[in-house]
């Protein structure tokens, strides 16, 4: 089992996951292409100080900062964090067209991620299972946020094509 995988088992909750597109990399020159490849770059996953460490590095933003803003609009991000649907795209926002290169305003330049074991004491999410918290931020500027218990991805968290989580419905 990958790295990636298990921290999406909810196994490695010391951990974190960042996740950065081939073009966010190839424009900040800031990290070395590492971790995982998927589709549309690379998952990091690495224990929680290194993370907020690397995530600052590539992003020139602090990792808890970003989480904080991030909360305040909730998205699809994808169950394997290599991009998602941003709320912006939806509410009309910023750069509903492609850029000049032909790529998608709304395109997912980064998420960081981690988890958190069930908690029956705190109740709704915490109680039903282990919590991925995942935060992404888009070409077009908006940073937005999800989070679903593992083993029910479907039912928990934002869901694609939606702007609300299926549990709130």
């Amino acid at each position: 089992m990958s790295k990636l995988e298990a921290f999406l088992a909810g196994e490695r909750h010391d951990d974190v996951a960042l996740f950065l597109t081939e073009s966010y990399l190839d424009s900040q020159h800031k990290l070395p292409k590492m971790g995982e490849t998927v589709e549309n770059g690379y998952v990091l996953v690495v224990p929680g100080d290194d993370g907020r460490r690397a995530f600052s590095a590539g992003t020139g933003m602090d990792a808890m900062e970003f989480a904080r803003g991030a909360m305040e609009r909730r998205g699809h991000i994808s169950r394997s964090l290599d991009g998602g649907e941003c709320p912006a795209r939806e509410d009309g926002d910023a750069g509903d067209e492609a850029d000049a290169d032909g790529a998608d305003a709304h395109e997912v330049e980064f998420i960081f991620a981690f988890s958190e074991a069930q908690n029956e004491e705190v109740g709704g999410l915490y109680e039903r299972g282990d919590v991925v918290h995942a935060y992404a931020h888009c070409a077009c500027g908006a940073s937005y946020s999800d989070k679903w218990v593992v083993g029910a991805e479907g039912e928990t968290g934002v869901q694609p094509g939606e702007s609300e989580p299926a549990e709130a419905e």
